[in-house]
């Protein structure tokens, strides 16, 4: 820890997008076998709650606006992509307050050192809402892996300016 960041407990909250897998499962409070990126996240920050949601830009809005409720921070998962159905980003921005730039940059650059030229595809986000923080990672589990390892070793730095606690 850093001498400037204040010690507190951190609540996590994940929502992984999927229209497929809504379909298939419907509205569910925990991960299924075939969404290991969710079933991750969900495992690696002990995860207070967790929620599977279509690809739809008001339910979307409102699965992070009531998950911000109950939590510290909101990792979505899936909807980043540049199909026309993924709508992640365009439903969560307009909620941010201020982005975190430095998240997506590193993320692509990381990515890009893993899978070269295709990493300028992603459109991993960050930013914070009401001194809280929501991360948008791909859908993929290695991506979900590495968003996983760049949330961890900031998380705490990241809410304490976000909470003007330094």
């Amino acid at each position: 820890m850093h001498e400037h960041e204040v010690e507190f407990d951190i609540s996590f909250g994940v929502i992984t997008v999927s229209t497929s897998r809504f379909e298939r499962h419907g509205s569910i409070k925990e991960p299924t076998k075939d969404d290991e990126s969710g079933k991750y996240l969900v495992e690696e920050f002990n995860a207070k709650t967790y929620m599977l949601i279509p690809d739809d830009v008001i339910e979307i809005r409102r699965a992070v606006l009531d998950m911000l409720r109950e939590v510290d921070v909101v990792i979505t998962t899936g909807g980043t992509g540049l199909n026309p159905k993924d709508v992640t980003i365009e439903a969560v921005k307009p909620l941010i307050e201020k982005e975190i730039e430095g998240f997506g940059e590193i993320f692509r650059f990381l990515s890009y050192q893993e899978i070269g030229d295709r990493a300028m595809l992603t459109r991993a986000f960050a930013g914070i809402v009401n001194g809280k923080a929501v991360f948008c990672l791909p859908g993929s589990l290695n991506a979900v892996k590495l968003g996983a390892k760049l949330i961890k070793s900031q998380v705490r730095h990241i809410l304490t300016h976000a909470r003007g606690l330094r």
